[in-house]
């Protein structure tokens, strides 16, 4: 893929479990230039999970001090677990990269509010609906 110097965000957005990590691994291996956004995560670790590669796997009283610093452009708490995005971490890694963001409606709700931003949203299914 070839771009011009500014990079883009992409937002893959759709309920838990409909594909959206697969979808964005395929996306990162072809195109080489997209770099996977990685979440802040407090739910343990699977087996096949490596700390800072699939996620980064903190503390509940380290996520809630990240949400009280402003520290995230995105959290949302799904099945009694919090999930989120540095914003340190887009605004490095979208200096040298497109970024893909494989996220649930609630974090694409928070994210657009930032109007300094600029991403595109595909959704993998209507998870508008999810919301009401």
């Amino acid at each position: 893929m070839t771009h011009d110097k500014k990079n883009i965000m992409v937002i893959l957005s759709s309920p838990s479990g409909v594909g959206k990590t697969t979808l964005t691994k395929k996306i990162q291996q072809k195109y080489q230039s997209f770099k996977i956004s990685v979440s802040h995560t407090t739910r343990p670790p699977r087996s096949n999970e490596v700390d800072g590669v699939d996620y980064h796997f903190v503390s509940t009283n380290e996520f809630e001090n990240l949400i009280k610093q402003k520290k995230f452009y995105e959290f949302a708490k799904i099945f009694e677990n919090y999930y989120g995005t540095l914003k340190n971490n887009v605004d490095e890694d979208i200096k040298n990269n497109d970024i893909l963001f494989d996220i649930d409606w609630q974090g694409t709700k928070n994210l657009s509010k930032f109007k300094n931003l600029n991403f595109c949203l595909l959704y993998t299914s209507d998870a508008a609906d999810e919301e009401d």
